[in-house]
């Protein structure tokens, strides 16, 4: 299998920063807490690094180049998504997607500008663990990875899977593609400076805090948010 998501990777990294509708009870699904916990102390020795390099881009990138390079590797992710909801059933949501890559990637210039959702096409995020989700697959014993964060076993599966296709990692030019994980890692760390606040302000015991805001989330996204009506846009905070 191709090497791992750098990325992806990144981004479940920083889903332990996130906070959530949790509680403070001990989960029936974490029979490995002790592991957990000592990962989750692993990754965040790891933001001690990564989190200054995301606050200095993130104060000296103007706006409209943060709202670039977010679109650019939103629209990648897009072709992910679209794959996803034809697995899933849902023809009409798959071909919306494949249209907005199609427009992004000409009349955007490459997915710089986000011109489908100015034409009405409405982002989805759906990626192999939810689509396992929606095929009936249990999820499994809950995970804190080092470097990849949260994850139910399900959930592992699937980001191996998002992994191998991640278009970035096709990019036959080395130098290039490790710029574009670069980039993207720091970008999205940066997007999510502002949740650290919420997790301090709220968490009496953060790890239990990530882990059950982690597996709410994730049925919540399963079933498009129709289970959770006090979440919104089917993500706790």
């Amino acid at each position: 299998m191709r090497k791992h998501l750098v990325s992806a990777a990144f981004a479940g990294v920083i889903l332990s920063g996130l906070g959530g509708c949790a509680t403070t009870e001990s989960n029936p699904n974490d029979p490995f807490e002790s592991f957990n916990r000592a990962m989750l102390a692993v990754n965040d020795g790891i933001d001690v690094v990564v989190k200054p390099v995301a606050q200095g881009y993130d104060a000296a990138a103007p706006l409209p180049v943060k709202a670039g390079i977010g679109n650019f590797f939103g629209n990648l992710w897009d072709v992910l998504t679209a794959v996803n909801n034809l697995l899933q059933g849902k023809g009409g949501q798959g071909f919306s997607d494949i249209g907005r890559v199609l427009i992004n990637s000409t009349i955007g210039i490459g997915g710089v500008f986000d011109v489908a959702s100015e034409m009405g096409l409405e982002k989805h995020t759906e990626d192999f663990g939810q689509t396992m989700g929606v095929w009936g697959i249990d999820e499994g014993p809950f995970f804190m990875w080092p470097l990849i964060g949260p994850r139910t076993t399900r959930d592992t599966f699937g980001w191996a899977v998002d992994s191998y296709m991640d278009p970035v990692w096709h990019v036959d030019n080395i130098a290039l593609r490790n710029s574009m994980v670069g980039v993207r890692y720091i970008d999205l760390r940066a997007t999510l400076l502002q949740t650290d606040k919420v997790v301090e302000q709220a968490a009496i015991d953060r790890y239990i805090y990530i882990r059950d805001a982690y597996l709410q989330n994730r049925r919540s996204e399963i079933r498009d948010g129709a289970d959770n009506v006090d979440c919104k846009m089917s993500r706790c905070y």
